[in-house]
């Protein structure tokens, strides 16, 4: 079962994001969103790594069909990085070294700087 968390601004409580998906695991981290239809405005995908690096945060963009965002976090929730990344281009990697990477749709690069700290720590409750 999915697990789907709220990303909100530590400072403020602004929602960011009313829904992502935690991919945690080898085949989450994978398969990402290649192949995939663009996202609702208001999903995103958060990657977690083990630990604060530069090489397990890169991305590629190969078998992608839409620009995306891609905001990275350290291991404390601060945006370290941000970058609109393109359909077919070989890598993206944070300047420095990051926990957690979002994917989500470009508008969320209008709300995210970096040296902002987001939160995901609260669970989306399930719709009945």
């Amino acid at each position: 079962m999915a697990d789907w968390r709220i990303l909100r601004n530590a400072d403020s409580g602004t929602i960011v994001l009313a829904r992502v998906k935690l991919a945690v695991n080898f085949w989450e981290h994978f398969k990402g969103l290649q192949l995939s239809s663009p996202l609702p405005a208001e999903q995103g995908l958060l990657f977690v790594t083990s630990h604060e690096n530069r090489t397990e945060t890169a991305i590629h963009m190969f078998f992608m069909r839409f620009s995306i965002a891609v905001v990275w976090l350290d291991a404390a929730g601060r945006v370290v990085d941000t970058r609109l990344a393109k359909p077919w281009r070989p890598a993206y990697a944070p300047r420095v070294p990051a926990q957690y990477f979002l994917e989500a749709m470009p508008p969320v690069l209008d709300v995210v700087r970096v040296g902002d700290r987001l939160r995901f720590d609260e669970k989306v409750v399930p719709e009945i």
